[in-house]
């Protein structure tokens, strides 16, 4: 299997009976920046939670870098794929940013010592360090974000998912997040709402809409694509313009 990431008619329903995920296929290569575009509803947070095996039957339809998601490959994933959520909130608990971000690492198994140094590491690249001593819930948030890709970043992982990383940040804030991501040398999947920040990061990207895969092109590609734009509910901002972007 030469994709890193493969997904074989992945499909998802809730207790309810609500078709979430229907019939997704997707390969993605080492190194790729892929967003996930879509309006509310159409089932991209579902689809991303399948990735570490948060949500889904653990049936053997998705593979990173030829492990299965399953039961048995559970813990060898999660060091593999790190999943950024929307609310940072949902993944800082400790009492300081050094500890939130140690906590990966240590439950990975690695000694204080050495999970102190990949948590200051991490808060390095995303310019968090002099924060280190601070409770979480003291920090802005946009701060609060950083600290929460730190702490993915701290356990090496081969492949990281954001959902809706920009959400909530002021105009600065969105540019730091913007280049810190660029500088990272991580296969990345990206999902937002923010369309120019797709443009600036991903590649590629996909429509998802009704719990489908409705198109998969060049981002720019997308975004030109006046027909699928307005069949999938997407607007770029009102005075952003593509034409002085080359395809």
């Amino acid at each position: 299997m030469k994709n890193y990431l493969q997904i074989n008619d992945l499909n998802f329903s809730y207790p309810d009976g609500y078709e979430a995920l229907k019939n997704i296929n997707l390969e993605i290569n080492k190194g790729d920046t892929l967003g996930v575009l879509g309006p509310n509803g159409a089932g991209k947070t579902t689809f991303i939670l399948h990735l570490n095996g948060i949500l889904g039957n653990l049936d053997d339809s998705i593979y990173i870098n030829n492990l299965s998601i399953n039961e048995d490959n559970l813990k060898k994933i999660r060091e593999k794929v790190g999943i950024v959520f929307q609310d940072p909130d949902d993944q800082l608990f400790m009492p300081t940013v050094l500890e939130d971000v140690m906590f990966g690492p240590k439950n990975f198994g690695y000694t204080n010592e050495e999970a102190e140094s990949k948590a200051i590491e991490a808060l390095e690249k995303v310019k968090m360090k002099e924060f280190l001593n601070k409770p979480p819930h003291h920090l802005s948030f946009g701060q609060k974000r950083k600290v929460a890709i730190a702490s993915v970043i701290a356990i090496n992982p081969e492949l990281i998912v954001l959902d809706e990383p920009s959400s909530n940040l002021d105009p600065a804030s969105r540019r730091e997040l913007i280049e810190i991501l660029k500088n990272l040398d991580v296969t990345i999947i990206l999902v937002t709402h923010d369309l120019p920040m797709a443009l600036e990061i991903c590649d590629e990207s996909i429509i998802l809409n009704n719990g489908e895969i409705k198109t998969r092109d060049k981002t720019y590609s997308i975004l030109t694509n006046e027909e699928i734009m307005k069949e999938n509910r997407l607007e770029l901002p009102f005075g952003f313009a593509l034409h002085h972007l080359e395809d």
